[in-house]
């Protein structure tokens, strides 16, 4: 019996050994579960968190996108603000406006360095006597007939009369025609060269844009005439002519016509633009011809407004266009209607 109860007492130890390994290794088993699945689990916590921080993100964009998008509301100082920025454009526009009537009536004095007479006394008369590149007999035979009357460039600028041959260039600049005036002009010292304007059939009224803009800004008169090439003009007439309208701020002086405005094209006198001109097709009444007269205060409103002056076909008529819009006096004189004769032309006044 006795020895017995060691044996027993060795075989209980072993059991306890035994259970107690297998708990050992089930709690060991049970921890590093734990640990997986709470790896897990902050696995999953943190993907959302930064899911969540992502949508966060994507959604505070489109929120800022969409109030940019949206119209402001503006407040009480905004909305005044506005209303006074709008008020003073309104202010700066009719500041405008009047700027250019008060230009348009001579009130005004351009800035542009002028090259009146050596007196610095007012001229009376600026004359553009238009020519063109292949007209210089033209201008020998309008020079000699200014001789044969004692009529001298000197002379006529001592009584207040400029007299110039008004030309463009050519649309080949530089080239030989442009070559051959600039030297005949650095001998006789009578030209008015337009550099801004392509001498050609075809621009002939924009030619009086550039002639009238050019004449004002450079001499300072009380009228500007245009006057063709092949016209043997009486001077003396034509300053007494002049000289009878002195005080007549707005005078417009010419043979006051109008016609029918030619609607088929290829027939002499087209009207690219005749549908303008009404049902009946005819021009309104304006100084036709070649010579026409205008005071300052209407040839510096050439000068303020060339760039938005429509020009038509024909250069009289282009004139009597602009001048229809103003307080023009129509002055029809006449003296100044001329006759054709084969290329001269035959006025009353020469």
């Amino acid at each position: 019996m006795e020895s017995g109860l060691p044996l027993t007492a060795t075989l209980s130890s072993k059991w306890e050994r035994r259970s107690k390994s297998k708990n050992s290794q089930t709690t060991s088993k049970s921890s590093l579960l734990m640990v997986f699945l709470s790896c897990l689990a902050w696995l999953y916590v943190a993907g959302r968190l930064w899911q969540d921080a992502e949508n966060g993100m994507l959604l505070s964009n489109l929120l800022k996108k969409n109030s940019l998008q949206r119209p402001k509301v503006l407040s009480v100082d905004d909305k005044l603000m506005v209303l006074g920025c709008k008020d003073l454009e309104r202010r700066i526009v009719e500041a405008e406006m009047e700027l250019t009537l008060a230009k348009s009536q001579g009130y005004l004095k351009s800035q542009v360095q002028r090259s009146d007479s050596s007196s610095g006394k007012k001229l009376l008369a600026v004359i553009g006597v238009y020519s063109g590149f292949g007209s210089r007999l033209r201008r020998n035979t309008f020079r000699g007939s200014m001789t044969s009357k004692g009529d001298t460039l000197q002379k006529l600028e001592e009584r207040g009369i400029i007299v110039r041959f008004v030309i463009g260039r050519s649309p080949n600049r530089g080239d030989s025609l442009d070559h051959n005036i600039d030297e005949e002009n650095r001998v006789t010292k009578d030209f008015l060269i337009l550099d801004g304007h392509e001498e050609a059939q075809e621009e002939l009224p924009k030619k009086a844009k550039f002639f009238f803009s050019t004449a004002v800004q450079t001499w300072d008169a009380e009228f500007y005439i245009k006057v063709d090439d092949n016209i043997d003009l009486n001077f003396d007439a034509l300053v007494e002519l002049i000289k009878s309208r002195r005080g007549q701020d707005d005078a417009y002086i010419g043979c006051m016509k109008s016609g029918e405005v030619v609607s088929e094209e290829g027939k002499l006198w087209y009207e690219p633009e005749w549908w303008k001109f009404g049902d009946q097709k005819t021009y309104f009444r304006h100084a036709a011809g070649s010579i026409f007269i205008l005071s300052k205060n209407l040839a510096q409103y050439i000068d303020i407004n060339s760039l938005s002056l429509k020009a038509y076909a024909h250069e009289d008529t282009s004139v009597g266009s602009w001048m229809m819009g103003l307080q023009a006096t129509y002055i029809d004189d006449s003296r100044l209607c001329c006759s054709y004769a084969g290329q001269d032309k035959a006025c009353s006044l020469a």
